[in-house]
């Protein structure tokens, strides 16, 4: 990965990443342990997941609530800007729980993440209004919000982590994909809280606080997954946790910087566009193709459920040819359609064409997001391996993923939205050119040890 010996894929020591090595108990898992073991680690993954979007699908409802005033676009960008606030305190978040899963093992920092994303969703579910304290209330908001992006922050670079080291060789693209099948299902179901809510309560009960119900799912939710992740092994060994690499940024800035910044360069569009047919597509539904909200709501609940059940085939296919040749298609694929699929969800005129159209982007998207925590696993070695996924996965998500609904909608209100499909194409096309660069994963990688799959 980079220009010295030490920071080469195959001269990774297979001990310090050998699961078996790592744990006896661990080395006797058949298919149904691990199994077990990546449901343990994903579960806190789906609460954190759903816990934050909850908060981009139920932002129509409380903008007013916050952010009072009579431009319903202005009230979305502000709502929208505290969301990417949220994500530009990850690249702490990435750095503070890599550090602590490198140096204090990948448990201890999956634990502390998910209690403090509880803590954010129950600070958000009872905050009072801005009629109620004034300025307060959208500053406690964003406070609320910057727990929340420290906590999912450090909760993508660990867990991938982990659910990269406890899968079997030949299978981890299947197995690594269940990362981002919780991190949909966290979306999905938030999406489909939403959907409940407002088909039992009309807009003027969910202004009024029947946006808080999703937050209190989610505070609830973070408790059982607290449990469940307390029975989790540890998969870092005390020799890679004691080492003087370990969660050492200086380590990594001198050893792999070429994997670093291999991360940053695919996350960047990987995220943008993510975000962008996700969290903002709800959004684009409403003020684009002027759908009503409920109806936006259902659709993208359909989408999100089959975008999620697709990851593992995905996975699959990445095992069966290769991460580069998986991420090589997500970076040409989305470069040649987004415009055009932009284009024409602006100008659906149902549901079910909307439906498909948002499904066939994101569908282009699952070449990355089936193995986007396995890929970057797979760049750096056991010590510094939480730190060096988090971190760079967290800075690009940060700059580039958080902050594209408030690119879109300030596009928009400047009267120039196609602009942003471009920006989007754009990103693409650079994560497409720093894919070329990638090393085969079936010839080398830090989790191999034996040079395969």
């Amino acid at each position: 990965m980079t220009s010295t010996a030490q920071s080469r894929p195959g001269a990774a020591r297979p001990a310090a990443d050998s699961l078996a090595s790592q744990d006896p108990t661990i080395a006797a898992y058949d298919n149904k342990a691990r199994i077990k073991a990546i449901v343990g680690s994903s579960s806190g993954n789906l609460v954190e997941w759903y816990d934050f979007y909850a908060y981009a699908f139920t932002a129509i409802y409380f903008k007013d609530v916050f952010f009072p005033g009579s431009d319903p676009t202005v009230q979305l960008i502000n709502t929208a800007a505290v969301f990417a606030i949220g994500f530009l305190m990850r690249p702490i978040g990435g750095w503070l729980f890599g550090r602590v899963a490198d140096r204090y093992g990948r448990k201890t920092s999956m634990l502390i993440s998910v209690m403090m994303m509880c803590a954010g969703s129950l600070v958000i579910a009872i905050l009072p209004t801005y009629a109620q304290i004034g300025i307060f209330a959208p500053v406690l908001l964003l406070f609320a919000r910057m727990a929340q992006g420290l906590s999912v922050g450090g909760e993508y670079g660990t867990s991938a982590t982990y659910m990269s080291e406890v899968a079997l060789k030949g299978k981890r693209g299947f197995y690594g994909s269940f990362q981002y099948v919780t991190l949909i299902g966290g979306q999905l179901l938030a999406s489909l809280v939403v959907v409940l809510v407002t088909l039992t309560l009309d807009d003027k009960a969910m202004t009024a606080w029947g946006w808080r119900i999703p937050f209190f799912i989610g505070a609830a939710a973070a408790v059982v997954a607290l449990y469940l992740r307390r029975s989790l092994h540890e998969t870092s060994t005390a020799e890679t946790r004691t080492s003087r690499e370990a969660g050492s940024m200086a380590s990594i800035w001198r050893n792999h910087r070429r994997a670093f910044l291999t991360v940053l360069g695919y996350t960047a569009g990987g995220s943008l566009i993510f975000y962008t047919f996700t969290t903002y597509m709800q959004k684009y539904l409403v003020n684009t193709t002027h759908m009503d909200k409920k109806t936006a709501n259902l659709v993208m609940t359909a989408v999100l459920f089959t975008y999620m059940v697709a990851q593992p085939f995905f996975g699959m296919f990445a095992d069966r040819f290769g991460r580069k040749t998986a991420m090589l298609l997500f970076g040409a694929s989305t470069t040649l359609l987004t415009v055009p699929l932009l284009h024409a969800i602006a100008g659906a005129q149902s549901p079910i064409v909307a439906y498909a159209l948002i499904t066939a982007a994101l569908l282009c998207v699952s070449f990355y997001t089936s193995i986007s925590g396995l890929v970057k696993a797979e760049m750096f070695p056991a010590e510094v391996r939480a730190l060096g996924v988090g971190l760079s996965y967290a800075i690009a998500n940060a700059i580039f993923g958080g902050s594209a609904e408030f690119v879109a909608l300030t596009f928009k209100e400047a009267g120039s939205e196609t602009t942003f499909y471009w920006y989007v194409t754009a990103m693409c096309a650079i994560a497409f050119l720093v894919s070329l660069q990638m090393p085969d994963s079936r010839r080398s990688g830090y989790l191999q040890g034996d040079g395969t799959a």
